[in-house]
């Protein structure tokens, strides 16, 4: 809604330069496109929601708490999505080598299968914006867009969620 087509009396933001409409559009077409050709190799059995999990997967696997800092969701989101992805054989938890209290989440072959679709899938969707807007202003915007993402974060980020003087994030501990 425009500020010519609010409510009589109101100032609304301008959808087409507002941050949260701007990048829920992306994210919404982003995670259709991606999802929807997933879906047509064979991973018809996930849904967006996963994609907090699914995308910051490592082979050799991460704690539950490094995929909610680094998705932005909450732990029990992201434990569901866990949960639900272990069901489906995309992954599975292993106690962490480093501290056996804590356990990683781990894909399996299924689960890095689907890794290395979606990484392919993505550099196909980037590749097509870059040739779009040129190397270098896609460059720059991804630059920017980042910096944007990390500055917001940091404004939203609760105390529980700061590093300590150590920088150890002291939110919570994966068992």
């Amino acid at each position: 809604m425009t500020a010519s087509t609010a409510p009589e009396g109101e100032n609304r933001r301008d959808a087409a330069t507002d941050l949260g409409v701007l990048a829920g559009r992306l994210l919404f077409s982003v995670q259709g496109e991606l999802f929807g050709r997933l879906h047509g190799h064979g991973f018809d059995d996930i849904a967006p929601r996963h994609g907090a999990v699914l995308a910051h997967l490592r082979a050799d696997g991460v704690r539950a708490t490094e995929l909610a800092r680094l998705s932005g969701q909450h732990k029990q989101v992201i434990g569901k999505n866990v949960d639900e992805l272990e069901a489906l054989g995309y992954v599975q938890r292993r106690p962490d080598p480093d501290d056996r209290r804590a356990k990683l989440v781990v894909p399996t072959e299924r689960g890095r299968s689907e890794m290395r679709t979606a990484d392919a899938i993505m550099a196909e969707i980037a590749d097509r914006h870059r040739r779009a807007l040129g190397k270098q202003a896609y460059t720059t915007f991804v630059a920017d867009f980042g910096r944007i993402v990390e500055l917001q974060r940091a404004a939203t980020r609760t105390e529980d969620d700061r590093p300590d003087a150590s920088g150890t994030d002291t939110s919570s501990t994966d068992a």
